[in-house]
């Protein structure tokens, strides 16, 4: 996707060109090319996630009704996409998702106050507030 310092290119150039009415048609071409790839990017995606979705949920409701094997439905929707973990991966995909829990479960924590050393703290307030000449 277009990122913001090649947008005020854009705006630049066009203020610059402002004369030349076939570099601007040029210049809204290659952007409304670049809007319509970034809209069937997101229904990619949008149809990817729905399918992960409708997976997991009917992988919950498998589970929930008892199904010898509740899991089918979601491994078929990774194996179709290549993202089925298999032997070592399998393992490195469960602990960066340990990773990710944690991290996610430290951001919901509130931000600690800096903790002040006892007297270093003070000792660094006594310095900074002493006002000393040095000689010429």
């Amino acid at each position: 996707m277009t990122q913001r310092s090649e947008f005020d290119d854009i705006r630049a150039h066009i203020t610059a060109e402002a004369g030349h009415a076939g570099d601007l048609l040029r210049i809204a071409r290659e952007l409304l090319d670049d809007l319509e790839q970034a809209r069937l990017r997101e229904a990619s995606l949008r149809n990817y996630y729905l399918a992960l979705l409708t997976a997991s949920r009917a992988t919950v409701a498998a589970n929930a009704a008892g199904d010898p094997e509740p899991l089918t439905f979601l491994e078929h929707e990774l194996a179709k996409n290549g993202q089925l973990p298999v032997g070592e991966e399998a393992a490195r995909v469960l602990a960066d998702a340990k990773t990710a829990q944690a991290l996610v479960a430290a951001l919901d924590q509130p931000a600690r106050e800096p903790r002040r050393m006892g007297p270093a703290s003070s000792r660094l307030r006594r310095c900074v507030s002493v006002h000393r000449s040095l000689p010429h």
